[in-house]
């Protein structure tokens, strides 16, 4: 389905003022008549009679022209048919008449998700259905419920527990920016083009998240080359986003969606297993400082020993070496200071 953008003239003002005329004219027709042709004490004119009864069809019938009358405010647009048929869509910001009988088509309109383009909580409903064509906001129909906003959008799906590739669950949530760029595959190529939207969503989300790890692991191919790499969910986020909006556009092309960026917006792991996870990076955090006070505190040492060997201060056989060794790594790693005792006597 290829959309047809209708370059229609705004002459929605001109069709008000001529619908008023003509509804004043009727008003003025059946007067006339019903003076000239009704009279019982004079003779009848069977031309007013006439002009009654057409000024009286119009009167019942000539709200019509007013359900053709619609605004279009600026980055919306309507989908048009009639009798089943695409007619076009209107894109262009003003005050337009159609057809009467032309419907305003989107299937989306009643769908309310957690975003950025729901603010009205769905209580618009349709007051007056005159004519197929709900977007009458004159006649008060739907308050603009059939319009198709072009706007920038932000859905914000609700969190999801997956696994992530070491089996690990998580809880992960995205926030997806998008618009709509062909109104008529978003209206005619799926059955609700928000919804399609969030499951999409949800099915990217997924497909993403099982290839990296939560955190930085070992032997593990988050590229897909072959070779393992420090790809995660924590470290490369710019990354898994973008693999994720990349997703999610291939998915929705077909709706005539644009995904502009997609941001995630909450990540940790899901309750069951937080404090043992927690447990595990204390302890690489404990480990990692305990490898960085051994590895200063063996070169304090050795700078200790050569200082001494070079200044010739004291010599040292390899037996007294080894316990000046343990007493200085003692108290370089010790987790307190320690409290030495001062041999005051002979160092043998």
């Amino acid at each position: 389905m290829e959309e047809k953008v209708l370059n229609k003239s705004k002459n929605g003002m001109a069709m008000l003022l001529l619908s008023l005329f003509l509804y004043l004219a009727a008003i003025a027709a059946m007067i006339v008549g019903g003076i000239t042709g009704l009279n019982e004490n004079g003779p009848q004119s069977p031309a007013g009679i006439a002009l009654f009864i057409i000024g009286l069809i119009y009167l019942l019938t000539g709200w019509l022209l007013f359900c053709g009358l619609t605004i279009l405010r600026p980055q919306e647009a309507v989908v048009l048919t009639l009798f089943g048929n695409y007619i076009g869509t209107l894109k262009e910001e003003g005050f337009y008449w159609v057809n009467p009988f032309c419907s305003a088509l989107n299937p989306a309109a009643e769908t309310k998700l957690k975003q950025s383009g729901d603010v009205d909580g769905g209580n618009a409903r349709n007051l007056l259905t005159l004519s197929a064509g709900g977007q009458n906001i004159q006649a008060g129909s739907t308050g603009g419920t059939k319009k198709i906003s072009l706007k920038i959008m932000t859905l914000n799906n609700s969190r999801q527990k997956i696994n992530d590739c070491l089996g690990n669950p998580i809880e992960i949530g995205i926030a997806v920016m998008w618009r709509v760029t062909d109104t008529a595959k978003a209206v005619f190529n799926v059955d609700n083009y928000k919804e399609y939207l969030s499951l999409q969503c949800d099915s990217a989300l997924r497909n993403i998240v099982r290839i990296y790890p939560y955190d930085v692991a070992e032997n593990v191919d988050t590229t897909g080359d072959g070779q393992a790499d420090e790809g995660s969910l924590r470290g490369s986020s710019e990354v898994v986003a973008q693999r994720i909006r990349e997703e999610i556009q291939n998915k929705v092309d077909q709706a005539g969606l644009e995904i502009i960026e997609a941001r995630i917006t909450y990540l940790a792991y899901a309750p069951e297993i937080a404090a043992a996870m927690l447990q595990r990076q204390q302890a690489s955090a404990v480990i990692d400082a305990r490898k960085m006070i051994v590895d200063g505190a063996v070169g304090m040492v050795e700078m200790a020993l050569s200082r001494l060997s070079e200044k010739e201060i004291v010599e040292l056989d390899e037996e007294r070496k080894a316990a000046m060794v343990s007493n200085l790594l003692v108290v370089l790693c010790s987790n307190r200071d320690a409290q030495p005792v001062v041999n005051s006597g002979s160092l043998y």
